[in-house]
């Protein structure tokens, strides 16, 4: 899927996503990820199988305001013990296709929220 470029310049745009990589400004990346407007952190969980209790603090340390679970090519949500850390310290928790994260991710980026896309790769 092609996504519309945004006049946004100053942040981690995806500028692409196909089912087995996302490209971030223009950057393409095959492995899981968590993207930021300001950060790009390579080597996250590599299936969804593999979320472990520790990828998610590692998200934790960045303060955002809500983290888009990409969960690749279907819905999936995590055990709520995974993530309880995240809502204890107000962090809001969107499960959802990896697909969907990044359309979500551009939107709310664009806007001037601190968000946070946690994608699974291969969707």
């Amino acid at each position: 899927m092609k996504l519309h470029l945004s006049r946004v310049t100053d942040v981690n745009q995806i500028t692409h996503f196909g089912g087995d990589h996302v490209a971030i400004n223009g950057a393409r990346h095959v492995d899981s990820l968590v993207l930021l407007p300001d950060e790009i952190v390579i080597g996250w969980a590599a299936s969804f199988e593999a979320i472990a209790l520790g990828d998610f603090d590692a998200i934790m340390l960045r303060a955002p305001e809500i983290v888009l679970l990409g969960t690749g090519a279907r819905q999936r949500v995590p055990k709520p013990a995974l993530y309880a850390a995240l809502i204890r310290a107000g962090i809001g928790v969107e499960a959802m296709t990896t697909a969907a994260a990044c359309r979500t991710y551009n939107i709310l980026a664009a806007e001037g929220r601190r968000v946070a896309a946690a994608l699974i790769l291969p969707a």
